[in-house]
Parts: structure tokens; C-alpha cells; sequence
């Protein structure tokens, strides 16, 4: 972790069980069991996770409004946020249905307005009543008069589901991945204001971080830098405040440092999100930037030391020119494409190899792309080699050999490799074998002059990607 724990002391982390629009307290009630215990503070490093295995963040299209689910390595689920309320979450269970998705193990509020908290009524009923449940919910504790409020509250209270008081410097207890808390601060910003007291939330796996600053305005992105400073840098950046001119100022951008941004706005907003003067600051930057309204839902796969960013369309990612991609219908489902792949915070090299579960290790060997005589003659002397350089065996069944051009290669069912193995995958035909695979293409696929080989999982997360 780069947040310094000497400074962090768990806040009071309250449940409380409510009914309508009644706000979150300062002290424990019962919910006829007797009180629920507050989160224990770690001791230094005892939540400090070692990359291993993949953490997906789901970044919903649900228009104007803001939903992000992270998946952890180890199976479990943080949603942020729950879309807005004309749709009373139907964006988000319809998401969370087509991925498989049956348990929210952590629910965030972000902060009480209805754009972030209008599905949470849905998705708690839902998986209470036909899932296998919410396992808590953390509030930074800043009521609102609204319907949509009531319905939160309300639903917390008959489905009986902990809601915690969550402000910085908790340690959220999130198995698989490290998050901290790191606002709203004790004392409250801006006299309560619920924007500026956002629940901020830095997740780290590995070399790359993920940063959530909800709503947070000018001062809450303030109070963030003049506290973290630099211990805010982040591989991945969610623009606050929908991508308006009030946040992701160029004071927070200094600090954080993205390699990604992603803004969650509608196509059309009637706000104008994400605003000219936010997308100029990351142009400036020369940060690839992802919008919802254009790309879709985008879904981010990190194995600790890189991201592989998948949206479910292809659209411009230079900050200046988001608006000439066309519109993707919020609530529409397709699968997310592999786009782009980044090195994450702190690495120093793009990742050639991954250790799975395991302990087993992919590894690029060899390349041969010019085929003796003429390549097209001769495809199956034109070759890849893979090796299994880890101490278990690698399950390698779907995962897919890319080239530069997108020409793709999909191994077959079943194929594993055993440490220490090698498989060479030619271009041309031939009879498939433990050692040999072909791709049966009738060109040649790789260039002599220069191109790209690209290796990923079946879920998408690129693992090699190295250019000659």
C-alpha cells in the first residue's frame, strides 16, 4: 500500500438499522440480534495482497448516472454505486445477471444522491430474494430527503443487511484485493455537502490501482491531495463527478497520475458531462480515456502488474475526440473486446509472463517469422513457442494467440501444459499434438518486418504482449 498506515485509524464504523429516510448515527443500535461489531484495524500489511490471480472492474453503462463492480481474485464482489433512479437498478441486475453474478458481498454508496443510489432498493431485494444475498453496505453517513433514500434505507432494514458509517481510513474487509478508504475525513468538508464527502476508494492489486472519488468537487479533491499527496498515484482513474469541470482538476491529476481514465456520463447529458475543460486536462496528459456513453459497458482485467482494457464497442479514446464515437443504448449487453493493454503503477516492463493459481508461468520462447523459402509457401515454419516456465500445470483451453492485425488463434479444449513443457503453434496445418498446434491459416500471419504476439486468457486478461 502507498497510503501511509501510520496516519489511518479506523473510523467508527457503526451498523444501524433504519427505517424511511432516517440518517446513519454516531452510535451502534440493534437489529434484534444485538449490535454488529465494527471492522478491526489492520496491523501494517496484514491486508496487503500479493498479485495473484485477476481483478475485474466493471464500469456499467447506466447513462447518466455511475455503477462499478469489482470482481476479486478470490471470487468476491464490490459494487459502487447502483445507476440512477428512473431505472430502480434494472440496468444493474440485468448486468450483474448476464455475468453470472449471485451475491453482492460489499455494496458502497458513494454518497445519497438518487443518480448513484437508485438501483440499491433492486439489487438488495434481488439478491436477498432470489440471489444468495448483500453482505453489507458502507455509507459515508449523509442523509438525504429523497424517495429514493427511503426505498434504501427501507430495504437495509427488511432484508436485515449491516450498514456501516464508512470514513476515511477505514480498511474495507474486501478478501482478494486491498481497499482503503480515504474520504470523506472525519470532520466533514464543505459543511456536509454530500458531493465533497464522497466515499473515496483506492484499490490495489499488486503494481496497479484502481481510485473512486465519487462526487468529490473541488474541495474534497483538495482535502485528498493536501492528506495522500502522491500516495494517491492510480493505473486506473474513474473522472469524478460524471467528467465535470468541478472535479478532476489538474491539482488531483498531478497527484494521481492515471494511465486510464474512465468517465460515466449519457451520451447526451443534459449536464453537457463529460465537460470540454475536463477532457482537456487529460488530453494534455495524453491520458486514454474511456466513456460509457461511447464505448459501453468497459470492463478492466488486471493481473497485478498490467491492465487489459475490454469495452463493448470500439470507440476514440483520445480524450478531444470522445464525442465522434456513436452512442451505446445504456442497459444493452454484449461481450467487452480486448483493446488496449497497459503497464501498471510502479512496473517497470510490460508483463511477458503470468503466474496463475497455482504457480504455473506462461512464457514466450520463440518467434520464427521468416519462414525458410517463401512464408506462404512454408507455414508451418513460420512458428510461435510458448513454454510453462512455473511449478504447476497451466490449463491453456480457450485462451487465444493474437497477432498485431487481430488474426486470432484459439487453443483447443482441454490442451494443458506441464511445467516445463513447450508447445509450438504453426501457421499452417497439420495434425494437432501435445507439443504441436496449427493454426490453419492460408496466408502467413507474422510479419517479418516487425508485429506484435499477444497471449490471453479465456476471460480476456492479456498475459504476453511483445513486439519484435
Amino acid at each position: 500500500m502507498r497510503v501511509s498506515r501510520g496516519r489511518l485509524v479506523l473510523v467508527v464504523v457503526l451498523f444501524v438499522s433504519l427505517a424511511g429516510c432516517a440518517a446513519l448515527t454516531d452510535s451502534a443500535t440493534t437489529n434484534g440480534d444485538g449490535p454488529v461489531d465494527s471492522p478491526t484495524t489492520p496491523e501494517s500489511g496484514e491486508n496487503a495482497v500479493a498479485a495473484n490471480g485477476t481483478l475485474e472492474v466493471h464500469f456499467i453503462n447506466v447513462g447518466q448516472s455511475a455503477s462499478t463492480l469489482l470482481i476479486t481474485p478470490t471470487g468476491e464482489t464490490l459494487l459502487i454505486d447502483s445507476g440512477d433512479w428512473p431505472e430502480e437498478g434494472e440496468y444493474v441486475v440485468n448486468y450483474l445477471q448476464e455475468i453470472g453474478v449471485d451475491r453482492i458481498d460489499h455494496l458502497v454508496t458513494s454518497h445519497a444522491d438518487a443518480d448513484h443510489i437508485g438501483g440499491h432498493a433492486a439489487v438488495i431485494e434481488y439478491f436477498e430474494t432470489e440471489g444468495e444475498g448483500v453482505g453489507a453496505v458502507y455509507d459515508p453517513g449523509l442523509a438525504s430527503s429523497s424517495e429514493t433514500y427511503s426505498r434504501y434505507l427501507d430495504a437495509v432494514e427488511e432484508y436485515e443487511v449491516p450498514l456501516y458509517q464508512t470514513r476515511e481510513g477505514a480498511q474495507m474487509p474486501v478478501d482478494g484485493v486491498d481497499v482503503s478508504v480515504l474520504g470523506p475525513p472525519q470532520d466533514l468538508l464543505a459543511n456536509g455537502q454530500r458531493n465533497e464527502n464522497s466515499l473515496v476508494l483506492r484499490v490495489t492489486h499488486g503494481e496497479t490501482s484502481f481510485l473512486f472519488t465519487g462526487d468529490a468537487e473541488v474541495e474534497g479533491e483538495e482535502a485528498l491531495v493536501d492528506e495522500f499527496g502522491s500516495e494517491l498515484d492510480s493505473t486506473v482513474f474513474k473522472a469524478g463527478h460524471h467528467g465535470s469541470r468541478s472535479s478532476s482538476r489538474s491539482s488531483l491529476l498531478d497527484a494521481v497520475q492515471p494511465q486510464v481514465v474512465v468517465v460515466t456520463s449519457a451520451y447526451d447529458s443534459q449536464y453537457g458531462h463529460p465537460h470540454e475543460e475536463t477532457l482537456q486536462r487529460f488530453a494534455s496528459r495524453s491520458i486514454p480515456t474511456y466513456w460509457t456513453a461511447t464505448h459501453g459497458n468497459v470492463v478492466v482485467y488486471s493481473n497485478g502488474s498490467a491492465v487489459s482494457i475490454a469495452t463493448q464497442n470500439e470507440a476514440p479514446t483520445d480524450p478531444t475526440s470522445l464525442r465522434s464515437g456513436g452512442p451505446v443504448e445504456p442497459g444493452t449487453y454484449s461481450e467487452a473486446v480486448v483493446r488496449e493493454t497497459i503497464v501498471g503503477t510502479g512496473s517497470v516492463a510490460p508483463a511477458t509472463d503470468v503466474a496463475t493459481d497455482g504457480g504455473g508461468e506462461l512464457s514466450l520462447v520463440d518467434i520464427n517469422a521468416d519462414a525458410e523459402g517463401n512464408d506462404n509457401e512454408n507455414l508451418n515454419d513460420e512458428y510461435v513457442v510458448l513454454e510453462n516456465s512455473g511449478d504447476a500445470t497451466l490449463d491453456l483451453s480457450g485462451w487465444e494467440l493474437v497477432d498485431e492485425a487481430g488474426k486470432t488463434f484459439e487453443f483447443p479444449d482441454d490442451f494443458t501444459l506441464a511445467p516445463g513443457e513447450r508447445v509450438t503453434i504453426h501457421s499452417g496445418s497439420g495434425t494437432d499434438s501435445a507439443t504441436d498446434l496449427y493454426w490453419g491459416q492460408e496466408t502467413a500471419v507474422w510479419n517479418n518486418g516487425g508485429d506484435t504476439v499477444i497471449v490471453r486468457t479465456d476471460d480476456g486478461t492479456v498475459v504476453i504482449e511483445e513486439s519484435y
